[in-house]
């Protein structure tokens, strides 16, 4: 693995692996996987999800999303974030742990437009593993939490569930309340951060194959996107507002395509193989936003003053093969002096969603341990 602390200059382009991903992966490219400009001028409602005869997928490298431990308690709870819409969670306390003393504690955030059991599960199992207390959550309007329309994109209230979650945690007579950091999976990477610049409740921040949903909207991967095109999106969701007011069906736009063609892109492939078959499937998300919130995200600037969270240690991980790398490595250019960036070797964007064997474990637990003290 390579890993990159603060004051080191980034000198591995060369080893960064793109193929596949091509120009046409444009503004509403969502972090659960990307649309094209014609794919995304056509808005469609979310497929019905009935318990489907799903294809494995591809569960090489460890692959485990729905991985359980018997050294772990689960307990579903619910709390409610400042604007009174009850946030659904999951908490992960080890069994061994002392309820008598104060330990530390941890939220995890799923990929946007995920739910908590797709990925964040997985890591907040195995941190309560070694020994935190954990909790993953729905973000509103997605899953268990509330929210109205489903599927509504919202960046302020996605960082509000975040510290409403460490609201919550902070009530644990088993948590200490100055020990609490945040890890953000994908989408809710740049969430995580958003709510750590005005939240400094959160004492270390760490991030799984980030995306920032802002400049992914703004501009595409790689900055593929161009004005004119994003001035397309922003007119299209502008008639559907219309469409929508005067009571038309809700639409919906980007995520994980429902069917694969002979022209789907690596990328579109890559989500594919996780959220459409039985190796991440949850039948309680289509990862569809809703087109006309969608476009709110070209408002979202998580990584404006991104340097004020220090010096609360930051911690970016990306794989090498990663078509989203370009997130992390910006976070980390632009963070303060108490950063690192590590970079996955063969890994890709979602295998460090749940291959085992690729997602560093034992990095997030060093960096949580020596930071949550």
């Amino acid at each position: 693995m390579t890993t990159t602390p603060a004051g080191r200059n980034l000198t591995r382009r060369g080893l960064i692996q793109r193929a596949g991903v091509g120009a046409a992966l444009v503004g509403v490219l969502f972090a659960t996987g990307g649309t094209s400009a014609a794919q995304a001028s056509t808005p469609s409602a979310p497929a019905a999800h009935a318990a489907p005869n799903l294809p494995p997928g591809d569960t090489s490298n460890g692959a485990d999303n729905f991985y359980t431990s018997d050294k772990v308690t689960v307990q579903k709870v619910s709390f409610k974030n400042q604007y009174r819409m009850n946030v659904a969670g999951n908490l992960f306390i080890p069994k061994n742990v002392n309820r008598r003393t104060k330990n530390p504690a941890m939220v995890v955030g799923h990929p946007m437009g995920a739910v908590k059991e797709q990925s964040a599960n997985l890591h907040a199992t195995k941190l309560a593993e070694q020994g935190f207390v954990t909790m993953s959550l729905d973000l509103s309007f997605w899953g268990k939490s509330e929210g109205r329309p489903r599927n509504a994109v919202s960046p302020d209230i996605y960082a509000e569930d975040f510290s409403a979650a460490v609201d919550f945690l902070r009530t644990q007579t088993f948590v200490d309340k100055e020990r609490i950091g945040a890890l953000g999976i994908c989408g809710s990477g740049s969430f995580v951060i958003s709510a750590a610049k005005i939240d400094p409740r959160i004492k270390a921040v760490a991030t799984v194959s980030m995306y920032d949903m802002g400049a992914a909207n703004r501009d595409g991967l790689r900055k593929s996107l161009t004005l004119q095109q994003r001035k397309d999106i922003l007119n299209q969701a502008a008639r559907q507002r219309d469409a929508e007011f005067a009571g038309g069906p809700t639409a919906y736009t980007g995520g994980t395509p429902e069917q694969l063609t002979e022209n789907s892109t690596a990328t579109e492939r890559e989500f594919y193989d996780f959220y459409r078959t039985a190796r991440g499937y949850s039948p309680n998300t289509t990862t569809h936003p809703t087109l006309t919130s969608n476009v709110k995200f070209m408002n979202f600037y998580p990584f404006a003053d991104i340097e004020t969270i220090s010096p609360r240690p930051m911690l970016f991980i990306t794989g090498e093969n990663a078509h989203s790398q370009e997130f992390s490595e910006e976070a980390y250019r632009l963070a303060g002096d108490a950063k690192e960036l590590m970079i996955v070797p063969g890994a890709g964007h979602v295998d460090l969603y749940d291959r085992v064997n690729l997602i560093p474990f034992d990095k997030l637990t060093t960096f949580f341990r020596t930071n949550l003290k």
